[in-house]
C-alpha cells in the first residue's frame, strides 16, 4: 500500500486488516477493515493523527508509508489521540520507544487511559473543545465528543483545509483500495454503505443519544472532508456520511425504515413450519422482510438488519423452560444496543411445557417494544395457530406502516 494525499501537508497512511480476526474479539470482519492514520506536516511542527495495533503488521506497514513520504516516527513532535481503544493506540509504547519525545495530545480521560494501558505518564498534553494547536500554517482544533463510543473521544479539526479527523464516528467496516468516496464504483459504494450500517449497529448504537449530540457540536464547522479511522476518507460527499449517521442514531427510538426483521431459530423444524407462511403475509402486505436464521447466522448482521427495521418478528421454541439459548443471545444483543420502540410479534413450539414467553416479556417491557401479540403451539402447529400467526402479521403490518409513513 501507499500513501495518500489529502492535500498539501496532509496525508493518510492506512493498514488493511484481513478477515480471520474478530473486531473487538466479537464481531465478523469477512471483509476486512481499514486502520487509517494521518499525518499533518505544517512548517514548524508536524503532527499524526490516531494511529494502529500491531495488527497483522498494521504498524510495519504505516511505517513502509512513512518512508515513502521521507519520514520515520521519529519525526513527529505530536501523537494525536481522538479515541483510546487499542485498535488506534495498540502501538503507543513502540511509537514511544522510537520517540520518546513526542507529545502525546489526548483529553484528560485519555490521559487516564494512557496511564492504565500503557504506564506512560509523561509528554502528555490534555485538551479540551476549544483547544488548538499551531503547527505552522495547519492548526488542529480540538473538540470533546464523549461516548462515540467511549468517554474519551474527541475529533480534530484542521480549519485551513476544514478536514475532520473522527477516529470511529463516520467510520464503517471493510477494505478498499480506494482512499476517497468518489473513487469507488456504483457497487463498492452500496458495500460501503452496507458496512456501514453493521459497524454502527455493532459498536456505535448503543452510543446513539451521543452520536447526535456529537453531530450538533459540528453543525457550525465547514468540513470539505470526512477522514475516520476506519473506511474511506468523505470529500466529494462528506456530507453523506454524517446525514447516515445522523438518520441511524434517529432510529434509536423509532421508527425506522418501513422493514420487518424476522429472526428466528428451530430445533426440529415445528417452530420454522410457520416461517413461510408469516414472511408471505409480510410480503403480501408491502413490507421488506430481512430473514436470518440464528445461530446459523452471527448476531452481527442480525443486529445491522434490526436496528434498521420498524417492525420485529420473532420465532423460537422453548427449550428446557426457557427460550431458545442463541435466541436469548440476540435478544441480549439488541438490549444492550438500546433497540427502542419496535413493532413486535412472537412466535414458536414447545414440548412438554412453554417457558420462552415467560422469559421473552421482560425484554419487550425494558425495550419499550409494542407487542402485537404471539403465537406459543405444542408439536407442530395446527391449522388454528396458522390462522393466528397470519392475523398477527396482518395487525404488525398495519401498525408498522401507519408509524413509518
Amino acid at each position: 500500500m501507499q500513501s495518500d494525499k489529502l492535500v498539501d501537508g496532509i496525508y493518510r497512511v492506512s493498514a488493511k486488516i484481513g478477515e480471520k480476526d474478530l473486531f473487538e474479539g466479537i464481531w465478523p470482519i469477512p471483509n476486512g477493515v481499514m486502520l487509517n492514520s494521518y499525518v499533518v506536516e505544517g512548517k514548524n511542527k508536524r503532527a499524526l493523527i490516531d494511529m494502529v495495533k500491531d495488527w497483522e503488521g498494521a504498524l510495519s506497514t504505516i511505517e513502509s508509508q512513512l518512508k515513502e513520504l521521507n519520514l520515520t516516527l521519529k519525526d513527529f513532535d505530536y501523537l494525536v489521540l481522538n479515541h483510546m481503544e487499542p485498535d488506534h493506540t495498540g502501538a503507543l509504547a513502540a511509537i514511544k520507544e522510537k520517540n520518546r519525545n513526542i507529545e502525546i495530545v489526548c483529553t484528560q480521560k485519555a490521559a487516564d487511559l494512557v496511564k492504565a494501558f500503557y504506564k506512560i505518564e509523561d509528554n502528555i498534553t490534555v485538551v479540551k473543545s476549544g483547544s488548538s494547536i499551531d503547527l505552522g500554517g495547519k492548526t488542529l482544533v480540538f473538540e470533546e465528543t464523549p461516548n462515540i463510543h467511549w468517554p474519551e473521544t474527541m475529533v480534530t479539526y484542521v480549519p485551513e483545509d476544514k478536514i475532520l479527523f473522527s477516529c470511529d464516528a463516520f467510520g464503517s467496516f471493510g477494505r478498499y483500495d480506494k482512499c476517497f468516496d468518489d473513487q469507488l464504483s456504483e457497487q463498492e459504494m452500496a458495500h460501503l454503505i452496507e458496512e456501514t450500517y453493521r459497524y454502527y449497529a455493532n459498536i456505535v448504537s448503543s452510543f446513539s443519544l451521543f452520536v447526535l449530540r456529537g453531530i450538533d457540536k459540528l453543525k457550525d464547522l465547514e468540513i470539505k472532508m470526512v477522514a475516520p479511522s476506519h473506511g474511506v476518507v468523505w470529500r466529494k460527499n462528506p456530507e453523506t456520511i454524517i446525514n447516515l449517521y445522523k438518520d441511524l442514531a434517529s432510529y434509536m427510538n423509532g421508527p425506522a425504515e418501513k422493514k420487518i426483521t424476522f429472526i428466528y431459530s428451530s430445533m426440529y423444524g415445528n417452530t420454522a413450519s410457520l416461517v413461510p407462511l408469516i414472511k408471505e403475509t409480510l410480503e403480501d402486505e408491502g413490507l421488506e422482510v430481512l430473514l436470518h436464521e440464528v445461530p446459523q447466522e452471527h448476531a452481527s448482521f442480525v443486529l445491522s438488519s434490526a436496528w434498521r427495521s420498524s417492525g420485529l418478528v420473532f420465532g423460537m421454541p422453548t427449550y428446557e423452560y426457557k427460550m431458545f439459548p442463541p435466541m436469548y443471545h440476540i435478544l441480549d444483543s439488541l438490549e444492550r444496543s438500546r433497540l427502542n420502540n419496535r413493532k413486535v410479534m412472537r412466535f414458536g413450539s414447545y414440548g412438554w411445557s412453554g417457558g420462552a414467553q415467560k422469559q421473552f416479556e421482560p425484554f419487550c417491557s425494558a425495550l419499550k417494544w409494542d407487542v402485537k401479540g404471539f403465537v406459543e403451539f405444542q408439536g407442530s402447529p395446527n391449522e388454528e395457530d396458522r390462522l393466528k400467526a397470519v392475523a398477527l402479521a396482518k395487525e404488525l403490518a398495519k401498525s408498522v406502516k401507519e408509524w413509518t409513513n
